[in-house]
């Protein structure tokens, strides 16, 4: 990869609406030999995927909360654990962790007695988890951005 190809993925997280026309030009490039380098990072799996980023009050799930949950560590129970996540629509990120916690969760709801009812319908109720605690956002100080494409590990930058 080189600096143009991080280019590319700087422009597109930026503006993934982007035509290959205009990416070009703002990467210093023609159009074809652009789509060419914007194909080549997808199918190596570099570009996952393009999304929209939606406004969750505008779809009425503005009701953000960090829940952190431990699970009995055996094979069996984690899988069944991360499996019945996928299931759950309000679930909108999961991490598996080291140490404790040992799972992550972000979850998207209308507000706290949506919250309240997953709480006890749902989370508790999943197979192996042992402690749930919840943690509300009550600002989001820093939205995602995408993911700096800088050259080199970072430990190689700072010579």
């Amino acid at each position: 990869m080189d600096e143009i190809d991080r280019n590319i993925l700087r422009e597109l997280q930026n503006d993934g609406r982007l035509t290959n026309q205009e990416l070009a030009q703002r990467v210093g490039l023609s159009a074809s030999p652009c789509m060419r380098r914007v194909r080549q990072l997808e199918l190596d799996g570099v570009i996952q995927g393009y999304r929209a980023v939606v406004d969750p009050e505008a779809v009425g799930r503005g009701f953000e909360v960090l829940v952190s949950i431990e699970v009995r560590r055996d094979r069996e129970t984690v899988e069944a654990f991360e499996a019945a996540l996928q299931d759950i629509p309000d679930v909108i990120e999961a991490y598996r962790l080291f140490g404790s916690p040992g799972c992550l969760l972000r979850i998207a709801v209308a507000d706290l007695a949506a919250y309240e009812r997953l709480w006890i319908e749902r989370l508790t109720a999943l197979a192996g988890v042992t402690e749930v605690n919840s943690q509300i956002i009550m600002k989001r100080i820093k939205e995602p951005e995408g993911l700096p494409v800088d050259a080199g590990p970072p430990s190689d930058r700072n010579r």
